[in-house]
């Protein structure tokens, strides 16, 4: 178990400052984010795929901060039905990752139209009308699978042998069932990239999710939300209103330690080491009122704090 760096939240650094700053922080790799809703805004992923010597730069700038490149990260929406560019960055960042033998790639499943005459994406969460029923079988029979059988064959073909889907909201896949389910049909290829925020937001428990997951935990973000109770009660943790109005909302996105304390984290990290999780936790900045070398600085203390020390190798 090590601790990264979704480099997506240094965004505002340049590619060697950021590497430095993830020096500095005492982490073991970077997740590095190579397309999807990202910019990538540290790598030209066209002149990667097609220059060996950039690669090896890149590389060796890597090594000699000390870090590994663990994971490229896609995530997006690679079904969208009016935008095939994110699944055009994570065919490339899925060829990327060969190249580099890089073993993982971080994404998410997807959400595509409701029909096949559909234009935008459509998260059906519930299956009480026969539409909706009809949604999510067009959905996951018609694309989802056809999809990611194909994705999977891609993997096998570059050498990538984890693709780990971000269990979330609009996604299809979003909790560990579905995650199984995808898994069950395409192959164990597919795995999960765990974030405790998000599973918050529906209503899941991360720490179970990891025992049910095991093997099939690939990857784990370090995000946390914070809870508003008083707005909770009646606006429940649905919630379509302005991001920024953190005060009105029922959650905020926060740094991990403020939503959910150090106790909570620990138990987390613990249940991690329980199934043998080798992989990275990659810390990444979604708070809105700390800046991210103050955010990274605090969850990345914390996380080292109460990591198992049998399985700690920063």
């Amino acid at each position: 178990m090590k601790l990264a760096l979704v480099t997506d939240s240094l965004a505002h650094l340049t590619f060697e400052d950021m590497l430095d700053a993830a020096s500095r922080l005492g982490l073991s790799a970077i997740e590095l984010n190579t397309g999807g809703t990202s910019n990538r805004p540290h790598v030209d992923v066209p002149r990667l795929l097609e220059d060996a010597d950039a690669r090896k730069r890149l590389l060796g700038s890597v090594r000699d901060k000390g870090l590994k490149l663990h994971a490229f990260n896609a995530f997006g929406n690679p079904l969208h039905p009016n935008d095939r560019t994110q699944a055009d960055t994570l065919v490339d960042s899925i060829r990327l990752a060969g190249l580099f033998e890089v073993d993982t790639v971080v994404t998410a499943s997807g959400l595509p139209a409701a029909n096949p005459n559909d234009t935008m994406p459509n998260w059906v969460t519930n299956s009480w009308t026969k539409e909706n029923q009809s949604a999510l079988r067009y959905q996951w029979e018609e694309v989802l699978f056809p999809f990611w059988t194909g994705i999977v064959a891609l993997a096998r073909e570059n050498g990538v042998n984890r693709i780990a889907l971000t269990l979330g909201v609009n996604q299809c896949v979003h909790n560990v069932p579905t995650l199984l389910e995808l898994r069950e049909t395409v192959g164990p290829r597919i795995g999960a990239s765990l974030s405790p925020a998000s599973q918050f937001l529906i209503g899941a428990d991360p720490i179970q999710a990891v025992e049910i997951l095991e093997h099939a935990l690939y990857n784990v973000h370090a995000t946390d939300i914070m809870l508003n109770p008083a707005v909770q009660a009646t606006t429940s943790l649905i919630d379509t209103g302005n991001l920024l109005d953190m005060a009105h909302r029922p959650w905020c996105f926060t740094t991990p330690g403020y939503g959910h304390d150090a106790d909570w984290w620990s138990r987390f990290c613990y249940r991690l080491a329980m199934i043998q999780f080798d992989g990275c936790i990659s810390a990444t900045h979604q708070d809105l009122v700390l800046r991210p070398m103050d955010a990274l600085h605090k969850s990345t203390r914390m996380l080292r704090d109460v990591m198992p020390l049998a399985k700690r190798n920063n």
